[in-house]
This record gives C-alpha cells, structure tokens and sequence, in this order.
C-alpha cells in the first residue's frame, strides 16, 4: 500500500497518525492476551478503539484480526482436530450463527450510547463473575443450555464483535482441559469471526473505507499471538489471566461510563 493510501485510509476512518500507532499498541496487547489465554482480543481491541474512534469503525477494526487469528488458534493441532469439534458443537455453532446474522444488522440503528452499554456491561459483568470466583452451574452440557448460551453470545457478538464471555464462561463451567478450550475456542470464535464478517458486509460497517484500517491491525494482532504463546509457556498463567480479568473489567468499566454520561 503507498504513502498516499494509507494517508487516504487514515482519512476516511477519521485517524491520525497518532491514533494508528495506539491502533497498532492496543492490536498488539489483544494479541497477546490471545496468545495467553484464548480468548479477549474483540473486548480489547473494541474497548482500545473506541476511545478514539465511532463504535461502528472500533468494531469494522476488529474483524479481520479476529478472524485471522482465530483461524491459526484453531487449526493448530490441525484440520480434522478441528472437524471434530465443529461437529461436537454444532448446536452452539448454528445457534450463535442464527443470532449473530441478526443482531449484525442493530449496529447502525442503535444509538451510541446504548451501544456501548450494551458492550460494556457483558464483559464487566464476566470480569467480575471470574475475579470473584462466582462460578456457572452448569454441570452438562445439554441441548438446550448450549443453545441457550449460544443465543446470547451470538446476539451480543453481532453488534459488538464481543461474544467471548459467554463462550468462555460456558466451557470453564464445562470443566473443559485447557488445550481442549483453547482448540475450541478457535474454532468457535474463528467460525463466529467468519459470520461477523459476512454479516457486516451487509450491514455496511465492513466496506471500502474501513477494511484496510482492519487490514492494517493483522500484523500487530499476529506479533502480540507469537509473544503471546511464548509468555504462555514461562508464566504463570492463573496469575496472568487475574491481570487480564482485571484489564477487562476496567475497559468494560470505561465502556459503560461513556455510554452512561454521553
């Protein structure tokens, strides 16, 4: 891309010089709590944004990262791995799709202000329920708690991008091993970030002003997914994910804030 594009691009998203390198910073820590534990780059990648940038670009930011990363984080143990597990959740899968499509199509019609309760109030409310150890009861995974669980990550990732809380707060309940949570959430998330995609293309957040500022958090995203995964393995990683539920509860915090004294 030429000097000229991208000045362009920065333009059209309503960015400065300044905001694309803290674009790139806050790309960069998504990743790396991603590479730690899993899950958490939408929430950070849209709280980090969106203290600069219209809710509706935050969210157009974060779909191609997401949908990229996902897509490593899930077939790192390879493709059939990955089959299995899209066909052990199917329910969960075509559920979230269903909800997803529709709620995709809320982001240009509700008011900021909601919106961004509507974000923030779900990841402050996860944040609290692991810090304080509050945990889910739910002791199998039937029909119709999956498809339960399903629905509300899937109505709060349309419009927000977000629907890692639920998802992780169903399979911790789960009891699920860690590899195994972190293969599945690739594969939901990754399969979700290709829905997010689709949906809003047609609901016009992701369009030809706003995909290349997507495309340019990529490479961040990746780098802090490599820093991520090394940290992974020399951490302690109960102590790190403390840290990172008390990050997420601020940005959550500051989302519902904003949204309350707009």
């Amino acid at each position: 891309m030429s000097d000229n594009s991208i000045l362009t691009v920065f333009l059209s998203a309503g960015l400065t010089l300044e905001n694309l390198i803290f674009a790139f910073a806050i790309a960069a820590l998504a990743g790396t709590v991603k590479g730690m534990v899993g899950f958490a780059m939408p929430m950070i990648l849209v709280s980090g944004l969106s203290l600069f940038l219209p809710p509706d670009i935050a969210l157009a930011g974060l779909i191609l990262p997401t949908l990229v990363t996902n897509g490593m984080q899930a077939l790192r143990q390879g493709v059939m791995a990955a089959w299995e597990l899209i066909r052990r959740f199917r329910i969960f899968l075509l559920v979230g799709l269903i909800f997803l499509l529709g709620s995709a199509q809320l982001v240009r019609v509700l008011p900021q202000d909601f919106m961004l309760i509507l974000i923030g109030g779900p990841v402050t409310l996860f944040a609290l329920l692991q810090l304080f150890g509050i945990p889910i009861p739910i002791s199998s995974a039937t029909p119709r708690i999956e498809a339960t669980v399903a629905a509300v990550a899937g109505f709060i990732g349309g419009f927000s991008g977000i629907w890692g809380p639920p998802t992780v707060a169903y399979l911790t309940a789960l009891g699920t091993e860690k590899r195994e949570q972190m293969r599945v959430q690739g594969v939901i998330y990754g399969l979700g970030a290709v829905a997010l995609l689709v949906a809003h293309i047609g609901s016009g957040v992701m369009r030809a002003e706003t995909a290349p500022f997507s495309m340019l958090l990529i490479p961040p995203a990746i780098l802090g997914m490599w820093i991520g995964g090394r940290l992974q393995d020399r951490i302690n990683q109960v102590t790190f994910r403390r840290v990172t539920l008390v990050v997420l509860l601020l940005a959550g915090a500051n989302l519902l804030r904003r949204g309350l004294i707009s």
